[in-house]
């Protein structure tokens, strides 16, 4: 039997209007993410995987538009979902974790009353309650709660990046969307980030939906991918199989681009 997947995203198609017309940036893409699954969307920039993610959330910008497609998440389509219909799903049943996110944190706020804020601007919770669970959230992050005291500058990137996590993962998500989330942190850094998320993963069953142009990161972490390439979706699957034996000449050559620690050694210069 098999599994009801969590989003079921079908024929999708998004554009930008423009004076000159309307500019395609997703062209009919379909895939789907299990309960508890972790699925990467790999790609060149500008491809089109952003704007995908962006979509699920209505989080386009004024001048973008769905003309057509699915995006059934927990047996609702999202597509026609507006304002407050919209707001109940947008961070409690699916959170966001943008591009740089950690230069979001406001610089003038300690973080902690930034998680507490954004708690209590969704659910009905006092101040202290709020307060615990972000200590809570904290520690799953690999944090000590004591720096929820301070402000961002205060803060290293690693220790930056962990907190918008936490906030992401405050309301308890049944999907984390994760757009680049090691993006300008060193390589030690980058690993121990996607570590804590795949642990995070397990722990709590959420599902994870990486959007990345880095293979290693896919790799590392998810279990099926999706390739796109010109806002198509090229070659969908389990990560070892697309990698292992790539279909579409897009895999192969994204593939063959990604240098590897296997085989003889060769002088380059």
């Amino acid at each position: 039997m098999s599994v009801k997947p969590l989003l079921d995203v079908r024929d999708l198609a998004i554009h930008y209007r423009t004076g000159a017309g309307p500019v395609q940036a997703v062209d009919g893409i379909d895939f789907t993410i299990a309960p508890g699954e972790a699925l990467g969307l790999v790609g060149e920039s500008g491809c089109g995987k952003t704007t995908a993610a962006k979509a699920m959330l209505k989080l386009l910008p004024p001048n973008g538009e769905i003309p057509r497609g699915q995006m059934d998440f927990a047996g609702r389509d999202l597509v026609p979902l507006q304002g407050e219909d919209m707001r109940r799903v947008r961070w409690k049943e699916i959170a966001w974790i943008s591009q740089a996110a950690m230069n979001a944190l406001d610089p003038v706020y300690r973080v902690g009353d930034q998680i507490v804020e954004a708690m209590q601007a969704h659910i009905r919770i006092d101040k202290a309650e709020a307060w615990s669970r972000s200590e809570d959230l904290f520690r799953a992050v690999g944090l000590d709660p004591s720096r929820l005291r301070a402000y961002p500058h205060e803060m290293s990137g690693g220790m930056k990046q962990r907190s918008v996590i936490a906030m992401a993962m405050a309301l308890q998500p049944q999907l984390l969307i994760a757009d680049e989330p090691t993006t300008a942190l060193d390589v030690v850094t980058q690993a121990q980030i996607l570590s804590r998320l795949a642990r995070l993963r397990r722990e709590r069953g959420m599902a994870l939906m990486f959007i990345t142009h880095d293979i290693s990161v896919v790799v590392q972490t998810c279990d099926r991918v999706a390739v796109m390439y010109g806002g198509k979706i090229m070659e969908t699957g389990p990560v070892r199989q697309v990698f292992g034996q790539p279909f579409h000449p897009y895999t192969m050559g994204l593939t063959n681009a990604f240098p590897t620690l296997e085989g003889a050694q060769r002088e380059l210069i």
